[in-house]
């Protein structure tokens, strides 16, 4: 578990007080890495890559990077994925039932390259006042994510791919990119494929998203859709996202906002990180308790008697916290009259069919 910066921690803790009443069999070693709170080394990225290599799984908050150049271009966030090689990043953007949004019903997947492209950190000034910042485009990169996007369409039955670029001015780069989506396509008879240019995908997102169902693109491209597509639904946090490599995964926000702004005010959404901590569970094979919390969450948002301000209401962090977990077992109180969470020592859901 690495919280990270802005909210992070508090949305973990979260996470924590959720797992913990639903009894789930997960332990978390903690790191903390920000470059922020000058908590963030070589050591420190060693430490966590390490723990990685062991539990191959991870839950992160967002590690902010500062604006200031201090003599090295790739942030801590980069780094990571770089040494995990976590080269695809999905966010599966679904319309939550009872938040009403201008487009409704919503459910597509952005699959995002994370390892290169405009995010390759190699910037240098050539003469003065002239820069040069290198976007780098490589076969092989350009066709495992489009391999991946989809195998993933595949895996989740979903009937199209969307490759999105801009070809038109980036011939090479952004043509290669194209061209390796259109190879793997031809794999994939049974899956639909078509292509849209980067500026008009976002216009058609906002106007008709319905159009939509598996996205894929290289890294900048895929950061700002992120964004826009989190938007559609409710925002940050709402939205949870994954990225994987060949052998990890690690679970996280959609939209990736420190939200440094309510900080200790107890005000942030942690919908997005509970959905996230449930993917995360799912992944691990824990489907009863990932479930559990998932449709625990989703019962109060459809509810919305508790809403926190991010989705209009007045609600606090804890408070929607409470709220999700008296809802992670309602057959509890079903007969005693009190729909809380009553606690039956020594049971365990999965192991017997009547609590007491």
């Amino acid at each position: 578990m690495l919280p990270g910066d802005g909210v992070g921690p508090e949305l973990m803790h979260a996470v924590k007080e959720v797992f913990k009443a639903a009894s789930v069999p997960v332990v978390f070693d903690e790191h903390h890495l920000s470059e922020v709170q000058n908590m963030a080394s070589e050591e420190k990225l060693d430490q966590v890559v390490d723990s990685m290599k062991e539990s191959k799984v991870a839950l992160i908050g967002k590690i902010h990077t500062p604006m200031e150049y201090k003599g090295e271009l790739a942030s801590y966030d980069m780094r990571l994925r770089r040494k995990l090689d976590l080269f695809a990043n999905v966010v599966h953007v679904k319309s939550l039932p009872g938040y009403k949004t201008r487009h409704n019903n919503l459910d597509l997947v952005i699959i995002r390259e994370q390892t290169e492209g405009e995010y390759s950190s190699l910037e240098h000034e050539s003469a003065k006042g002239v820069i040069e910042c290198l976007k780098i485009i490589t076969r092989a990169k350009s066709q495992r994510i489009a391999k991946f996007a989809f195998d993933y369409a595949t895996k989740k039955g979903r009937s199209k791919v969307t490759a999105v670029h801009k070809a038109n001015i980036m011939k090479l780069g952004d043509g290669l990119f194209l061209r390796c989506c259109e190879e793997v396509a031809e794999l994939y008879p049974k899956i639909k494929f078509d292509t849209m240019i980067i500026d008009n995908c976002c216009m058609q997102l906002v106007q008709n998203p319905y159009q939509f169902d598996v996205l894929v693109m290289p890294n900048l491209y895929g950061n700002i859709v992120d964004n826009l597509a989190a938007g559609l639904v409710g925002g940050a946090g709402v939205v949870p996202g994954e990225s994987y490599s060949a052998e990890y995964a690690v679970f996280e926000m959609g939209a990736r906002h420190p939200f440094a702004q309510a900080v200790g005010r107890n005000i942030a959404n942690p919908t997005a990180m509970l959905l996230s901590a449930s993917n995360m569970l799912r992944h691990l094979n824990l489907e009863f308790h990932s479930n559990m919390i998932a449709d625990a969450v989703k019962k109060v948002i459809k509810s919305g008697k508790v809403r926190t301000r991010d989705l209009g209401g007045y609600s606090t962090t804890s408070d929607f916290v409470k709220s999700v977990i008296d809802n992670l077992h309602p057959h509890y109180g079903a007969h005693g009259g009190h729909g809380g969470l009553r606690h039956v020592p020594g049971f365990h859901p999965s192991r017997h069919s009547s609590p007491g």
